[in-house]
């Protein structure tokens, strides 16, 4: 498995991390050269710095992890946490408009956030275990039309995480140009390579230095 690294969003969102966990988290985000960590707002100034000088992204989370702020309010977090020096944000996207049939709701704050990030990349969460597969195309076809950037399975706080079937079937609406991202339960190597396998582009995970050691020890 080459370049595992690279897929790798090196994440910590529980509400009870302390900032030596972040320093720690980070440390190790640069030693692995993993594309970006994900912390939560409030550390995101810490993160940056504690990476500068280095590739890896510093990336964040909006609305979440339920997607259901006002919309206002999640384009504010969002301005925030650009002016605080976050790269990426991953945003969770208002389950309840879309199981409703409100995509022009569900467009036009998808909007609202790309447009508050500015030029940096958003990754939209759409929480694929409380989806039909059919809200899950729909939910494709208005975030690649809103100009984010990705497309992500879970959150990591709902009932279930990422499963192959899922990013087959994102890779498969946004088409091969598009980012998808696996998130929540990728803790051994056979699942994060048979995710990279279906299509996923970047993998969010607590685990990514477990999963660089099991690399190590196949000799990879």
């Amino acid at each position: 498995m080459q370049n595992l690294a690279s897929y790798i969003d090196h994440t910590l969102l529980r509400p009870d991390a302390l900032s030596a966990d972040i320093d720690r988290l980070c440390q190790e985000a640069r030693e692995h050269r993993f594309a970006a960590v994900c912390v939560n707002g409030c550390w995101i100034e810490r993160a940056r710095h504690a990476l500068e000088d280095s590739t890896v992204l510093t990336a964040t989370v909006v609305g979440f992890p339920l997607g259901a702020a006002d919309p206002d309010a999640k384009r504010y977090e969002t301005e925030a946490a650009i002016d605080a020096g976050a790269q990426e944000i991953d945003m969770v996207l208002n389950v309840a408009w879309l199981k409703e049939g409100q995509d022009r709701r569900v467009f036009r704050e998808l909007r609202d956030i790309v447009e508050a990030a500015q030029d940096f990349p958003v990754k939209v969460i759409i929480e694929t275990c409380l989806l039909t597969d059919e809200e899950k195309r729909r939910a494709c076809a208005l975030i690649t039309e809103s100009g984010a950037k990705c497309v992500k399975t879970s959150t990591g706080f709902g009932k279930a995480g990422a499963t192959v079937e899922d990013v087959k079937l994102l890779r498969e609406a946004v088409g091969p140009d598009f980012g998808v991202k696996a998130a929540g339960g990728i803790r051994d190597l056979p699942t994060a390579q048979a995710l990279i396998d279906a299509g996923a582009t970047r993998l969010g995970t607590s685990s990514g230095v477990a999963l660089m050691r099991a690399l190590a020890a196949t000799g990879n």
